[in-house]
């Protein structure tokens, strides 16, 4: 709240006046704009941040500029645009707190933690800036006086680049929940036919579209070579009713180039909103599966196509055979525990280290094939939920600090929750794991506090084998224990960290434990 006009305003407050030319191209926007509330009771505010952004873009996209006058008004709008960005928010409008209980309102009311929240005040005396940085969510604190056109574009494209990423991160566990699910359905007595169509038919759901919102919606196909030509045998959409005919004498000579590209390199192709992947069935006939999606692919969406994609190869190449689907599951695990093991940059063995002594400690403790199998898998699951902590803090050398540690701790809870929705007992077990492998048996350990036999025996079996691989093997923030420190601190941690019961089996088979690491190293750059 000021008593400046517009006039004014331009006069006394910095905030619209350049302190060096700036350049901002105004490029023709590709995708939707970046949403961005300016919340002010001061109407010239709104005209001149108007004016100052008019022709701002990040990203190739531009700002939709939505306007409020009160704290009210914020409220409502967000509830009606909950896709927004950044919120420009005055704190003194119909009262001394109204910015702050907006504030308030989106992060607890709204659960909103992903948009970013710039104050700007022209009254700090209402709001200190140390008081409101402590006390509240935000993410940047100005006052009017000091904050100059370059200052606002600054802050807004950190703003922007700040939720881009937790956007991101969101996409990335919303993507792998979605491969975990798509995948559940793959295996099963069922036509080549019916696959194909399964597999097409849950792509749309794996990239998060709606076919339903979309004018044109998404098609492919999946074809194989027979009697001299490259056949559909199962088509979706615009590709429906080409069942039975010659691909190259059906699609376009674009995706026939790619089509071919990809039969010459044996691999897959990814390209604006098109995918084309190869993969052998049961009888090694080699196959195609095409897919054209309503938008234009992006990296994430093209590497999670690749990753249900080997699960598909899978999928086909266990039609008509009579065998369990542990091996296929066993790849999806290891799959998902690797591509978290990758990010560390570390090129570690860990997953798979972790997942050898556990089904050993399996075998030992006497339990049935079957369930030993679904343990290492299992344990190959344990630290998915990394998949949402930023490579920043997951090669973070120094300390952490105190949020930091709650985000890398959050991993547990984040892993079940990606997991748990699988119909399959491997993916259900993961979710179990991935959750209590980092509780005690002594109670003090997290995300839940349990203790003794209240924790799975299969995650306190993953607990004892991580850590011990852990504590052995170089971390970017500690080097390798020395080998008879690692033991010795596993036999101090007999009952308060780990089962007594088990750390007893695992030093009466200590040679064959030290074995699997000694066979596997970690890879080498």
């Amino acid at each position: 709240m000021n008593n400046l006009g517009a006039e004014d305003m331009i006069d006394e407050a910095p905030l619209f006046l350049a302190e060096e030319t700036v350049t901002r191209p105004g490029h023709s926007v590709k995708k939707s704009a970046w949403k961005v509330l300016v919340i002010d009771d001061d109407r010239s505010v709104h005209e001149i941040t108007s004016m100052v952004l008019r022709r701002f873009s990040f990203e190739d996209r531009g700002l939709e500029l939505v306007s409020g006058y009160s704290g009210k008004d914020a409220q409502l709008l967000m509830r009606e645009h909950p896709d927004t960005a950044v919120i420009l928010l005055d704190v003194v409008m119909e009262s001394e707190q109204a910015g702050l209980d907006v504030v308030r309102y989106v992060r607890d009311a709204l659960k909103n933690q992903k948009v970013r929240i710039i104050l700007r005040t022209g009254q700090p005396g209402y709001a200190p800036e140390l008081e409101v940085i402590t006390g509240y969510d935000i993410n940047d604190y100005r006052e009017k006086t000091e904050l100059t056109q370059d200052k606002l574009i600054t802050a807004i494209i950190t703003a922007l680049r700040s939720f881009r990423d937790l956007v991101s991160i969101d996409n990335n566990k919303v993507g792998l929940e979605n491969v975990v699910e798509a995948t559940g359905v793959l295996f099963g007595p069922r036509s080549e036919k019916k696959l194909a169509l399964d597999v097409l038919g849950r792509l749309d759901g794996i990239l998060g579209l709606d076919a339903g919102d979309s004018v044109i919606p998404s098609s492919g196909f999946a074809a194989r070579q027979e009697g001299g030509k490259w056949s559909i045998y199962a088509g979706m959409g615009e590709f429906e009713s080409g069942v039975g005919q010659d691909i190259f004498g059906t699609v376009s000579p674009n995706v026939s180039a790619m089509v071919n590209s990809v039969l010459q390199s044996g691999r897959y192709a990814c390209e604006a909103n098109r995918y084309v992947a190869t993969f052998k069935d049961h009888n090694q006939r080699a196959n195609i599966l095409f897919f054209q999606g309503q938008e234009e692919l992006t990296d994430m969406d093209c590497r999670l196509l690749e990753l249900f994609m080997a699960n598909v190869a899978l999928a086909f190449r266990n039609i008509g055979l009579n065998r369990e689907i542990f091996e296929t599951q066993h790849d999806i695990a290891f799959t998902l525990g690797e591509i978290i093991e990758a990010r560390s940059h570390e090129c570690g063995s860990h997953v798979k280290r972790v997942a050898d002594c556990a089904q050993l400690m399996g075998e030992l403790a006497g339990y049935p094939e079957h369930e030993v199998e679904l343990l290492r898998q299992a344990a190959a699951l344990h630290d998915l939920g990394k998949a949402v902590i930023s490579d920043q803090l997951l090669q973070k050398s120094a300390p952490l600090e105190p949020d930091e540690l709650a985000q890398i701790r959050g991993h547990a809870t984040v892993g079940f929750h990606i997991l748990k929705k699988s119909r399959h007992k491997a993916m259900q077990l993961g979710a179990t794991v991935a959750h209590q492998h980092h509780e005690r048996w002594d109670g003090k350990g997290y995300p839940q506090g349990l203790r003794g036999e209240e924790i799975h025996v299969f995650a306190r079996i993953v607990a004892l084998m991580d850590v011990f691989d852990a504590i052995t093997h170089h971390r970017v923030y500690r080097n390798a224990w020395p080998r008879d420190e690692a033991l010795s601190y596993i036999k101090k941690s007999r009952k308060t960290l780990f089962d007594p019961a088990l750390v007893d089996l695992f030093f009466a088979h200590l040679e064959k434990f030290l074995a699997i690491q000694d066979k596997t190293p970690d890879r080498k750059e």
